[in-house]
């Protein structure tokens, strides 16, 4: 049950499909519009008509009826009407659409169907075609008709090109295919030499229109075919004038026939027409043509007795006219200069080749000469070229120079060139603007002199220097004040402009100007380079754009820098610097800095160049060095003074050495060199001097020499005797200075041994007063020296306070040892005080 009770509500929309449907059995629904053609923008009126007794399924319930323009709900009003149908009607106010189909649905319980529907077209009514043009083609007869359509109706539309003639009805000439707007009558519905009237009809479903009539003979109509040129030359002694001859075509050989003839040179710019030309004549003269010039030759003809239309132009014919020796005088300009030694003057000479009318042909060369032609004589040659300039060479206080041009027929007369001086008045003002992208008009103000000419100079500025020898132009007219400039002019390129006005005795000094005939932003911008940097300025170069990648005069160039918080400034640089000093820069801080380089049509934007500021000035960064290599140079003092304390402390406190315990004791110099004496009382203050020392050493087992006039007494022992070279006698005349002999002096107790010991006789210490010299004794030996009990010597001890002296005359040696060297420095003074001892 709970299954079959689901099914009954699919069963029962399928039955409403199947009843409802449009173009069922039955047709329980109908859908009715009161015109399904509407002009576009009226009003649409359309009813649903639901027949419920003819819709099994529908005899109970309400029945909802709904409507749809397309896909959108448009809303109607639903009403009973009679035998129990029910009715929706619908009204439109505003139809805005070309095509829309309009549906009616059906809704009952709960099920939406289309029930029905009608298809609606707006539009408007044809429009009216014009522009009816007709023409016969005489190759088979037809007639041949186009015409414009006008607006779109936007509804299906047949158009058909009407014809009748004089006596019979109107009939259908042809149809156009496929949407064209033209298409061709047939010749057996024309009536030749006969008026016929001809129209175009364009009808829809909401009317029909009928183009302007056409009354014409289809013969006036008629196309020619062209005629063909047969011949082309010059006559003679007329020498500007040619004759043509013509051949018309055989269609065409009865009719009466009206021809143009045309022409031009290859640097004509539009063509030379001949009218009124007998077609039947076959020949005609045509003068006025230039001497050696190519033309080009075309003809056409159409029917006497009939505005109709011309053949097409022939094919063209190619014919140059003969020479003529060039006339006219020849446009000039010139530049001299000294040729350093050997009084020569260097010229160069320019000028404009000269115009067609004036060439007469083609200019086979020119020719200079020095001095014009004379009968019966030609002048020498200085320069024979096919060029427009020459160079030569001529001698000093040459003022003029003679200049002509020659073709095949003949040598042109001499035009006369004057070198005259630049020293005349200049122009009181020079400007140039653009006269298109290819042209520059030139203007100035006159100067207050009568001007005979001005001659105009322009150059193409480059960052590799040429020389144009075209780019010049003479202006003949006195009084003019502007002239346009046309050769090599080039947009985006800029040109110096100079003008020399001409007097009569002297060339004007020229002035100059600048100018762009169309100006851009530059190609690119210039690249920074960072020239120097701080901890708050940052100067930045950049090298100039060369004057082709300008493409405009430079307004100027804007400098862009901005940190890494996004702080964006500019400054404005005049275009003629090529560097800049950002200044207010925070130190230690990352910035970007562009360039845009600006012309009156727009700027470039340059590359990006990252820089850094420092954290201390160049001066702040000196002063540190300056600073920490003062302290580093300190330092390095006082370590010194502290690894030499014993030199320094040498200096204020200077040592005795001990000779006794060098290592020097037993080194023996071959000669000992005496040192000049010194009184005491002079010397300035120093260091200790040693003054004497006298050494002793016992040899056993050897016999003692004689140190003293009387020989000692050895009982245990001897005394070695000394070498010669090692002692030095003191010498007569120098007492108290040098050495001595080496005395014996006895030993402890009377004893016979010998001990070795050392008298030192010093001077006091640098600062100290002078004061008796003092000896020093000391002994090297273990014996005890000087009744001293103690084995080992003691320190340097005062002899002198003690009251010891030598025993006697044998006590001391006499001469002493020389086994020091130290003994070289040694001082000797203060002899005077050892009384009977012998002092060196």
């Amino acid at each position: 049950m709970a299954r079959h009770g689901a099914g009954t509500p699919f069963l029962l929309r399928l039955s409403l499909l199947l009843l409802l449907c449009p173009g069922g059995t039955l047709g329980c629904a109908s859908v009715a519009v009161g015109s399904p053609v509407v002009p576009l923008g009226s009003a649409v009126t359309a009813s649903c008509t639901i027949q419920s007794e003819l819709c099994r399924g529908l005899e109970q319930g309400k029945v909802w009826i709904t409507w749809m323009l397309d896909n959108e709900p448009v809303a109607g009003s639903q009403r009973r009407g009679p035998g129990g149908t029910e009715v929706s009607n619908l009204t439109l106010p505003q139809f805005n659409r070309t095509q829309a189909k309009l549906w009616c649905w059906v809704e009952w319980n709960g099920t939406k169907q289309r029930v029905g529907m009608a298809e609606i077209r707006a539009g408007y009514p044809p429009a009216k075609p014009f522009n009816l043009s007709c023409i016969l083609n005489l190759s088979d007869y037809g007639l041949t008709c186009q015409w414009e359509q006008g607006a779109d109706s936007h509804l299906p539309t047949s158009v058909a090109l009407k014809c009748a003639g004089s006596r019979a009805q109107a009939v259908t000439g042809c149809t156009p295919q496929g949407g064209r707007s033209h298409c061709t009558v047939p010749r057996r519905l024309l009536q030749l030499y006969r008026q016929m009237e001809i129209w175009v009809s364009a009808t829809n479903a909401l009317g029909m229109a009928e183009s302007e009539h056409l009354c014409i003979d289809p013969m006036d109509v008629a196309k020619l075919d062209p005629p063909a040129l047969q011949s082309i030359q010059s006559i003679p002694f007329q020498t500007d004038c040619v004759a043509l001859a013509w051949e018309v075509a055989r269609s065409n050989a009865h009719m009466e026939l009206q021809c143009e003839l045309r022409y031009r040179a290859p640097e004509d710019p539009a063509w030379a027409l001949v009218t009124g030309i007998v077609g039947q004549a076959g020949t005609t003269q045509c003068c006025g043509f230039l001497f050696g010039t190519q033309y080009h030759f075309q003809m056409r003809c159409r029917r006497s007795s009939a505005r109709g239309y011309w053949s097409e132009w022939s094919p063209g014919r190619n014919y140059t006219t003969h020479e003529k020796a060039p006339v006219g005088k020849l446009d000039a300009w010139w530049s001299a200069q000294p040729a350093g030694a050997g009084g020569r003057l260097e010229v160069q000479l320019r000028w404009k080749a000269p115009r067609r009318w004036e060439a007469n042909g083609r200019v086979l060369g020119y020719r200079v000469t020095l001095s014009p032609r004379r009968r019966g004589r030609d002048p020498p040659t200085v320069c024979n070229t096919t060029h427009t300039q020459c160079n030569f060479s001529a001698p000093t206080g040459t003022r003029k120079v003679y200049l002509s041009a020659y073709n095949a027929a003949g040598e042109s007369a001499v035009t006369e060139v004057v070198l005259l001086e630049r020293k005349g008045q200049p122009l009181a003002g020079l400007w140039a603007v653009p006269g298109g992208e290819h042209s520059l008009w030139v203007r100035w103000e006159a100067p207050p002199a009568p001007v005979a000419a001005y001659i105009l100079e322009w150059q193409r500025v480059s960052s590799e220097l040429g020389h144009c020898s075209a780019c010049w132009q003479m202006e003949r007219d006195g009084a003019a004040t502007a002239a346009l400039i046309r050769d090599g002019i080039e947009p985006f390129q800029r040109y110096n402009i100079s003008v020399y006005p001409l007097y009569k005795d002297a060339i004007g000094v020229p002035v100059h100007t600048a100018a762009y005939s169309k100006q851009k932003a530059p190609s690119y911008a210039p690249k920074l380079h960072l020239k120097s940097i701080s901890k708050s300025d940052a100067e930045l170069c950049w090298d100039p754009l060369p004057v082709e990648m300008q493409n405009g005069f430079i307004t100027s160039y804007t400098i862009f820098w901005a940190n890494s918080t996004a702080e964006v400034s500019s400054a404005a640089v005049n275009p003629s610097l090529s560097s800049f000093v950002i200044r207010e820069l925070k130190p230690s801080t990352l910035y970007k800095v562009h360039i845009m380089a600006s012309t009156a049509a727009g700027g470039t934007n340059g590359t990006s160049l990252t820089l850094v500021t420092t954290v201390l000035d160049d001066i702040e960064i000196q002063f540190l060095f300056l600073t920490l290599g003062l302290i580093f140079v300190l330092l390095i003092l006082l370590l010194i003074c502290f690894q030499k304390n014993g030199r320094v402390k040498q200096q204020f406190w200077p040592s005795v050495p001990d000779p006794a315990n060098s290592s020097l004791g037993k080194w023996v110099p071959a000669e000992l060199q005496q040192e000049p004496l010194q009184v005491p009382g002079v010397r300035e203050p120093g260091l200790a001097t040693i003054s004497t020392v006298t050494v002793l050493e016992r040899a056993a087992g050897k016999q003692p020499s004689t140190w003293a006039k009387e020989p000692a007494m050895e009982t245990a022992g001897t005394f070695p005797a000394l070498p010669q070279p090692y002692v030095r006698q003191e010498r007569p005349g120098t007492p108290g200075r040098g050495w001595a002999a080496a005395e014996p002096c006895r030993g402890p107790g009377g004893s016979g041994e010998t001990v070795q010991y050392a008298r030192v006789v010093g001077d006091g210490y640098k600062g100290q007063q002078h004061a008796p010299p003092r000896l020093y004794l000391r002994s090297s030996s273990t014996q005890p020296l000087l009744l001293d009990p103690s084995p080992s010597p003691k320190p340097y001890e005062n002899l002198w306070f003690h009251g010891a002296g030598c025993p006697g005359v044998g006590g001391y040696p006499e001469e002493p040892p020389a086994t020091f060297p130290l003994l070289q420095g040694l001082r000797i003074s203060g002899a005077e005080e050892f009384h009977e001892c012998r002092t060196f």
